[in-house]
């Protein structure tokens, strides 16, 4: 499967505005911004991200098509990786390819990761690259306007 990771730039962050603004990817991913259309805090985000020495961020590469971003941002104190794949290329193996990929070069470990107990294809994703279940939670998610139940996993190899 031809997928990369790259560092991310200013145009590839413009590109994630576009696909975060898929109502159908912002419901399945529960936990977004409080509005997925307001570019400049978007943008804001992004750019605390970037200047974050200790986040790591790439952006997904399918075919020579941005498609998405997977990244490492601490979280509750804890060491979380999160990802987002455009939901055109969903169900195509990129999300877990992508996301091998970037834990083949970051190091830190244990690393977490969340997802809504009904985020099947994140699940299994995390799955397939060694996240175990550690805990539930629920929280308030912006991208359904209504608490949502999610899994904690946690990988240690």
């Amino acid at each position: 499967m031809d997928v990369e990771l790259r560092e991310v730039t200013a145009a590839d962050v413009l590109v994630f505005f576009e696909h975060q603004r898929d109502p159908e990817a912002v419901r399945m991913a529960a936990f977004t911004s409080a509005d997925p259309s307001d570019r400049a805090a978007f943008l804001v985000r992004w750019a605390r991200i970037l200047a974050d020495d200790s986040a790591v961020a790439r952006t997904v590469v399918f075919d020579g098509e941005v498609v998405g971003h997977v990244a490492r941002l601490f979280q509750f104190g804890e060491p979380e990786v999160t990802c987002w794949i455009d939901r055109e290329h969903w169900g195509k193996g990129l999300a877990t390819a992508a996301l091998e990929l970037f834990l083949r070069e970051e190091p830190l470990r244990p690393l977490y990761a969340r997802a809504a107990v009904d985020n099947l294809g994140s699940l299994r994703v995390l799955e397939k690259c060694g996240f175990v279940a550690v805990g539930e939670d629920v929280g308030f998610a912006e991208g359904r306007g209504e608490d949502v139940e999610e899994f904690i996993l946690r990988l240690d190899g």
